[in-house]
């Protein structure tokens, strides 16, 4: 990674990866680093028992490391809350379930930036993860490449603004949708042990999501 241009596509160095990890572990957050994109969803077998009930924040992450087939296939042990969002055809109804959904005893997603300071960063343009990531989950489960590693916390915030959103928005457009922007952003400078949740990052030595 060459920190004077921030390619924001290079994978970190292992020193840099190394940082990170002590870094966002003294923050009260549990890191676990795998090779593969297949060892992540392994790795979320591990953490998300059998029987539990899960969300997931949109995320190309999850698409590429195969959660999200795994998830439409029904093909796994998990009881996921997005079929029955999915499933209902009553706007308001729908809607209920989505804020309901907030309180999944385990939620995933993926981050936009991390820094090597330790501070994790994450963008969206609705918020409606934000809350599950802030507080409302007991079990947060973040997947995310090495290659949004940063130096800084200004970093961290530079590439969400200078790469993951235009990469989000070129990728919206081309759906056929108007675009995408950042409506809210969350730093986590730390997870409070008091709170008593269970907070990992699955970092992955693969440039897996934007």
């Amino acid at each position: 990674m060459n920190y004077a241009t921030l390619n924001y596509t290079d994978l970190a160095t292992d020193a840099q990866v190394q940082d990170t990890i002590a870094a966002v572990e003294a923050r009260g957050i549990k890191v676990h680093l795998v090779d593969t994109p297949a060892q992540a969803l392994e790795k979320i077998h591990e953490l998300v028992p059998a029987g539990a009930e899960i969300m997931t924040g949109g995320s190309q992450t999850l698409r590429h490391i195969g959660l999200e087939d795994l998830l439409i296939s029904k093909a796994h042990p998990w009881v996921n809350l997005k079929d029955a969002i999915l499933a209902e055809n009553n706007p308001e109804k729908q809607g209920k379930l989505r804020a309901q959904s907030i309180l999944a005893p385990y939620f995933l997603g993926s981050v936009h930036a991390i820094s090597e300071t330790g501070e994790i960063v994450i963008a969206s343009g609705s918020g409606s993860q934000i809350p599950s990531y802030a507080f409302s989950s007991r079990n947060v489960i973040w997947v995310a490449g090495t290659q949004k590693i940063v130096p800084t916390l200004d970093a961290a915030l530079k590439r969400v603004r200078e790469y993951a959103l235009p990469e989000e928005d070129k990728r919206m457009k081309g759906l056929g949708y108007p675009g995408s922007a950042i409506t809210k952003l969350l730093i986590i400078e730390a997870e409070p042990a008091m709170l008593q949740r269970n907070v990992n990052l699955i970092l992955v030595k693969h440039p897996v999501g934007v």
